[in-house]
């Protein structure tokens, strides 16, 4: 980076530093989430040092994860999962066979707080993450003009719920598409919405959707929907880009004209639960 000659101690996975007391023993992690990313063991203390892996964009006067509490910390190290290392689960599945070899009573990432309560649920949680495993809920993601697309948005929610799925709404106008990726995370269902304009979806969406591609979640279902006053480009880009992200499609896009009226949101929440039913298997 600084493109200088450094006097370097170069290791590699199996390698040991002896410093005394102590000893540190390295694992290297490729792309978690760097190329040269490495995990550090430390055996007289039990204490792994994992770099970027168990990271949280956290600050707080607590140190430890018992301080802070588990569902705060998870939250964001859920976050940090989804909108860094999402793309890696390959990657990740690997360190975690060597992490889960090794006898440890704390973890401290570069990134936030440290585990010591909680490593066997965070472990747990990263496992989930890496094998793309979600839960059975959906999450629908839109932005709207003049209101037409966020009235299908509410449609298709009903119907999911009346199915018995838990939906999350996110418009983005008010979320920013890095906390939406959370939800991304454990959403089965991901329904994504946009008008149209300027022969194409809202700027807003073709940004996340463009984020969300780069972060590439599997093992999703998609679906696009959509309202316009002529030309109707917008939902049949979004389909697009779902389509190109290999998710399956268990339903042609919606895309009304003008305001939908009530027979077309009846039909929209039929939709709804029709997806519903599919993501429950």
């Amino acid at each position: 980076h600084f493109k200088k000659e450094w006097d370097y101690l170069l290791v590699k996975s199996g390698d040991e530093l002896n410093l005394g007391n102590r000893t540190i023993k390295f694992v290297q992690t490729p792309m978690v989430h760097w190329p040269d990313s490495m995990v550090s063991y430390i055996p007289e203390e039990k204490l792994l040092l994992p770099n970027d892996a168990f990271g949280q964009h956290i600050a707080s006067p607590e140190r430890f994860d018992d301080e802070l509490g588990w569902n705060i910390v998870h939250e964001s190290a859920a976050n940090y999962y989804a909108n860094i290392v999402l793309p890696y689960g390959d990657q990740v599945k690997k360190a975690l066979e060597t992490i889960n070899q090794l006898p440890i009573d704390m973890i401290a990432p570069s990134h936030g707080i440290i585990w010591r309560a909680n490593i066997p649920k965070i472990i747990d949680a990263y496992t989930r993450w890496a094998n793309h495993e979600t839960e059975c809920k959906a999450l629908i993601v839109y932005d709207t003009m003049w209101g037409s697309t966020k009235e299908i948005a509410t449609a298709l929610a009903s119907g999911l719920e009346a199915v018995g799925i838990p939906v999350i709404t996110r418009s983005l106008q008010t979320s920013h598409m890095s906390e939406i990726m959370s939800d991304v995370l454990v959403s089965k269902g991901i329904l994504v919405g946009s008008s149209t304009l300027n022969n194409g979806m809202l700027s807003s969406v073709a940004g996340f959707l463009n984020y969300l591609k780069g972060l590439r979640p599997q093992k999703r279902l998609g679906f696009a929907f959509g309202s316009y006053g002529w030309g109707g480009q917008g939902a049949k880009n979004v389909q697009e880009v779902l389509k190109s992200m290999g998710w399956e499609l268990p339903a042609e896009p919606i895309n009304i004209q003008y305001v939908p009226d009530p027979a077309e949101l009846d039909f929209v929440r039929e939709t709804g639960m029709k997806i519903g039913r599919i993501i429950k298997g």
